[in-house]
């Protein structure tokens, strides 16, 4: 059987550092997460590239098992594809696969079996739907992800809180994300135009 290389366990090792231990990582790890540079991006595609490749053609489903392998599973989707074709349409190829992931995991309550930082980007690919009603449900799961936090760990989840609320702001005003609309090849509204000048917008 071809060797895929690095396991479920090196993933989470490389995304959290020792947040599974701790519940959050206790280095700031937000560069990593959310303003990678293209070093991280080519350190990414060189460690965990075949398993990319893997999540993608619907295989690792055995990681589906565990809320440690799902966990793990759903980086693959939807942060490492992110990382590896930043800026391309195949960033987005692993969100519905990730989306339905964290769905049935929720459903099944597994992300609470997680640490803190592990639940947060359990939900993470809900925040990357263009999708209302995920949107939706990716608020009401980080709002309850915050209320049954530690209380010393609880603040960490603000800030992913907030930025729930600016995804689901954005799709509910224009029902998709245009920031995404080049990589896509989608043609912009006048009205999309006019926002993502006057915005920062997201990583992707």
């Amino acid at each position: 059987m071809f060797d895929l290389g690095p396991s479920w366990q090196e993933i989470l090792d490389y995304w959290f550092k020792d947040g599974l231990e701790h519940g959050w990582p206790s280095g700031n790890m937000s560069k990593r997460w959310f303003a990678a540079t293209a070093g991280d991006d080519a350190e990414i595609a060189h460690r965990f590239g075949a398993l990319v490749d893997a999540a993608l053609q619907q295989e690792l489903v055995d990681w589906e098992r565990t809320p440690l392998g799902r966990l793990a599973l759903i980086l693959l989707l939807d942060q490492f594809t992110r990382n590896i074709y930043r800026g391309q349409a195949q960033a987005f190829n692993g969100d519905h696969r990730a989306a339905t992931l964290a769905i049935e995991g929720l459903s099944r309550q597994m992300h609470s079996k997680l640490p803190l930082c592990g639940q947060v980007f359990f939900v993470m690919p809900l925040m990357h739907a263009e999708d209302e009603d995920l949107q939706q449900q990716c608020l009401c799961a980080l709002e309850a992800i915050r209320a049954n936090a530690p209380q010393a760990l609880a603040s960490h989840v603000d800030s992913s809180l907030k930025s729930a609320r600016e995804h689901l702001q954005i799709v509910q005003q224009f029902g998709r994300f245009p920031h995404r609309n080049r990589a896509l090849g989608r043609d912009s509204t006048a009205e999309e135009l006019s926002f993502l000048e006057n915005s920062s917008g997201f990583g992707q």
